[in-house]
């Protein structure tokens, strides 16, 4: 194949907590996560990414780090994780890690010496700041999950500054040594092996000057102006030059900002990221005009270097059968697995979970409970393994909700039903790996007509013409794609698989089709 793995390849989010539970405590935990590496290797994915793993007090669900280099012991062990990562590498799976390194918990070493005294060692790793003369923070700067971004520390005599909890202190990447820290951090899990990082929030990492100019905090999705300073690239270049230290290890940044200023994390060549998350199919709205408008944008702004990725779900955001509904949930996987780049599939997408409505007296997401924004607890539900009530996921009672349609959605009922979720997203990724057309080769638009869009893969002489309906009417194709006629290599509808795509066809609603035009 051409290119590096993490080009060719289609990436797994795990969410770990809701994957697999091994020990009947209701959480998911790495055993669990190695039981289930055939389905993975089955399902036909290159890599897992696990969300973090590390010890925590779990204010945030690991998003705050009490020890960069150990696991959490409701996850299992260090030696836990080394098993998953020879097991997955005896797979040909590669193993992403998420890294947190805007903030810590409160409860990390660093941020316990660094409250115990202003002369402490690691006192300015940390922001702190004084108060206002007439007292009170020293901005208007909110956190992302409401209420001030400062919180007073009575013991120092100072207010510290935290994009998210009060439980989560911001670093200042300003300081030289924690950048080292952090670097250190990046080498000891790749030479356990881990072959590359989802980074978070790291547009947010370089505050600048505005940290002292009563701005709104929050960057482009909290709709203030924190984060995204020059200074960020340089950061990103000290992560790219660890990463380099080894082979081909990927970096992916999290970062929500407008397609413009996203291409800057791409950087030059040898430097900046691998991967820049580009969450546009997250956000937009599911309209033709709309999708086909952005594909065209982002491929009309990546730099010449630069290599694209996709995403339809995370743990941030509503499922995309939820968001979508069902039907275009199957031609959204169409259009995730046949655009140029890398796709990440979020853990359950596959067989089709939709957001389950958590009860108020069991949510535990705190940006939901604090108000600060729907609660992300509705898309992070136990994993549906069997039909049984408790989905496969444990055998005590999961930490969150399984939810409801147990009996349809779930790995071992969809299986070997040809016509399911499960089996279209494995001849998908089937087909993508075998067509270099698909997995390597280049994009060219054959524009939109009402609710569909066309588009043409091509790697040498080989060429896929790919067609989608997001609508519920039938329709033309648009007029470059009509005449294009040839077998149909998949379609949505599995019984047109190994037809034939006349000239002067329409196309149903809710259909997607890859035919092969030579």
């Amino acid at each position: 194949m051409k290119g590096s793995w993490w080009q060719n390849g289609v990436i797994y989010q795990v969410y770990p907590r809701s994957f697999a539970d091994s020990n009947g405590d209701g959480v998911g935990d790495l055993p669990g996560v190695k039981s289930r590496l055939d389905h993975l290797r089955w399902l036909g994915v290159d890599a897992l990414w696990l969300s973090p793993i590390f010890p925590s007090p779990m204010a945030d669900f690991g998003y705050d780090v009490a020890d960069y280099t150990d696991v959490d012991p409701a996850c299992g062990s260090l030696a836990d994780f080394d098993g998953l990562v020879a097991a997955a590498h005896e797979r040909g799976l590669r193993v992403v890690l998420d890294f947190v390194p805007n903030h810590t918990s409160d409860q990390h070493p660093w941020f316990v010496d660094a409250r115990s005294s202003r002369l402490a060692e690691h006192r300015d790793w940390y922001i702190w700041r004084d108060a206002l003369p007439g007292g009170g923070p020293p901005n208007d700067w909110q956190s992302a999950f409401g209420g001030s971004a400062w919180e007073w520390d009575k013991a120092t005599g100072q207010y510290y500054f935290h994009s998210f909890l009060k439980e989560q202190p911001d670093l200042d990447w300003r300081k030289s040594h924690v950048r080292a820290a952090m670097g250190d951090v990046l080498r000891f899990w790749f030479k356990r092996g881990v072959d590359g990082f989802r980074v978070d929030v790291i547009w947010l990492l370089a505050k600048g000057t505005e940290i002292e100019a009563g701005k709104v905090f929050g960057g482009e999705k909290g709709g203030g102006s924190g984060g995204d300073q020059p200074e960020i690239h340089r950061y990103i270049n000290e992560l790219r030059s660890v990463a380099e230290e080894f082979n081909e290890r990927l970096l992916i940044g999290e970062i929500y900002l407008p397609l413009e200023r996203l291409m800057h994390y791409y950087g030059e060549a040898a430097d900046g990221l691998h991967l820049p998350f580009n969450f546009q199919l997250l956000l937009i709205d599911w309209q033709a005009e709309a999708v086909h408008r952005t594909v065209k944008r982002y491929e009309e702004l990546l730099p010449a270097h630069a290599w694209p990725n996709w995403v339809l779900g995370n743990h941030d955001n509503s499922r995309v059968a939820s968001r979508q509904g069902p039907a275009q949930a199957r031609v959204a996987a169409t259009l995730l697995f046949t655009l140029r780049g890398t796709p990440t599939l979020y853990y359950g997408d596959e067989i089709g979970m939709q957001d389950v409505d958590v009860p108020p007296t069991e949510q535990r997401d705190p940006q939901g409970l604090r108000g600060a924004g729907a609660s992300r607890d509705p898309a992070r539900t136990p994993m549906r393994w069997t039909p049984e009530p408790g989905a496969g996921f444990s055998a005590g009672r999961p930490w969150l909700p399984v939810g409801t349609a147990v009996e349809t959605v779930n790995v071992a009922t969809q299986h070997d039903e040809p016509d399911s979720m499960l089996a279209l997203h494995r001849r998908l990724l089937a087909l993508r790996r075998r067509e270099p057309a698909l997995h390597a080769g280049a994009w060219k638009d054959l524009g939109r007509e009402g609710s569909i869009i066309a588009y043409l893969r091509a790697d040498g002489e080989r060429r896929l013409m790919v067609a989608l309906n997001l609508g519920d009417e039938a329709g033309p194709l648009p007029v470059a794609a009509r005449g294009m006629a040839g077998p149909i290599q998949f379609a949505t509808s599995v019984q047109r698989e190994g037809g034939v795509l006349a000239a002067d066809a329409t196309l149903p609603g809710n259909e997607a089709l890859v035919v092969q035009l030579n």
